[in-house]
């Protein structure tokens, strides 16, 4: 196979980086991901530990990176990594530049082991002197102007979601309508750690939930609270700043009440009898579902499907449940998984293609 037809693609996660070596040929005219090879790179908290901030941890992940491109026997013609906090941009495939790099280097909107993606990948493609490339990074903002009013003008709403995995997911479920992204308007679901709901109009995303402080709590994030007892929190004297987001970001949701954040677990207590998981899991559709009827009313209504995808789509109990809670607004398509390395490879290989070009940054 020529090499043109492989990518290599990094995805860091908090504790893991999980690489990939992808093909990719056209059955029946459509670019088909086949996974050569991939792997999970273990990162044990005693290593991270001794790193600050997740931007030291650079030289370490390549480290571990490299070795598993010393394994593969196989050239490719680009490299992607998965986009982090970048500044607000469009979706879009986004070639490492300087600019990019200098902004998840230091953090622009946030630190979060997704900014170390574009760096190991351009770091690769300058060592192998192939393309290098981020894909939909989180920070894809296309919100409507009236979304951004938050109701207090020292906040504005802000645009920080899975949208790697849901621009990957609408496209695949416009064409299972029998349409392209920008015939069609979707609420898309990411039911992860934390959980996005976006109205995507025509295929931009013109209002979506910040998973990281807004929406349905999830598995260890808090999602939308009651504002005035966040005032009240943080002022009790119980918490520093750094302990409260720590909280909210992930000792919240299921693990506060549960004390675990592993949904399998929490599947198998509420169908053995335990009346506080089966409550909560009632509760987080009970959220989920009132998120997206309202994205609906974003779309004036007019939703061509609800897509439900993630990890957390993968279970038939959970997904049977926001079916019936939903299905009155539109069609349900369940696209289970993340997704994430087929949509990095299409995203790069699209633009090698030619067919879309590179966006610009920012």
């Amino acid at each position: 196979m020529h090499p043109d037809n492989h990518f290599l693609t990094v995805n860091p996660g908090s504790s893991s980086t999980k690489v990939a070596l992808t093909r990719v040929e056209r059955k029946n005219e459509e670019p088909v991901v086949w996974v050569v090879k991939e792997k999970t790179l273990r990162h044990p908290d005693e290593e991270l530990r001794q790193y600050a901030k997740i931007s030291e941890q650079l030289e370490y992940r390549f480290r571990h990176v490299q070795s598993f491109i010393d394994e593969l026997e196989t050239e490719f013609s680009a490299v992607v990594g998965r986009g982090g906090l970048a500044r607000p941009v469009g979706g879009g495939t986004y070639v490492t530049t300087s600019a990019l790099l200098s902004d998840l280097e230091t953090g622009i909107q946030g630190e979060h082991p997704s900014n170390l993606g574009g760096l190991i990948a351009h770091r690769i493609g300058e060592e192998m002197d192939i393309p290098s490339f981020i894909v939909d990074p989180v920070s894809v903002d296309e919100l409507s102007p009236e979304a951004r009013i938050s109701g207090l003008p020292e906040i504005q709403r802000i645009s920080l979601w899975h949208a790697l995995n849901c621009r990957a997911s609408a496209r695949k479920a416009a064409a299972e309508l029998g349409h392209i992204l920008n015939e069609v308007n979707l609420v898309v679901i990411h039911l992860g750690s934390g959980i996005t709901v976006a109205a995507m109009d025509k295929g931009r995303a013109i209002d979506v939930n910040n998973a990281t402080a807004e929406g349905p709590f999830g598995p260890d994030r808090a999602g939308g609270l009651p504002a005035t007892g966040v005032v009240d929190l943080a002022f009790s004297g119980n918490y520093s700043q750094s302990e409260l987001k720590r909280i909210m970001m992930g000792r919240g949701g299921f693990y506060a009440y549960l004390g675990t954040r592993d949904m399998i677990e929490i599947e198998k207590r509420a169908h053995e009898g335990d009346q506080q998981a089966n409550l909560l899991l009632r509760a987080m559709v009970y959220q989920i579902a009132k998120e997206a009827a309202a994205m609906s009313s974003v779309l004036l209504g007019n939703v061509d499907a609800i897509v439900i995808t993630g990890g957390m789509a993968r279970s038939k109990q959970l997904t049977s449940k926001m079916e019936r809670a939903l299905r009155w607004i539109a069609p349900i398509i369940v696209i289970p998984g993340e997704n994430e390395v087929e949509a990095l490879t299409l995203g790069a290989w699209r633009v090698l293609q030619g067919v879309e070009s590179a966006a610009h940054y920012p």
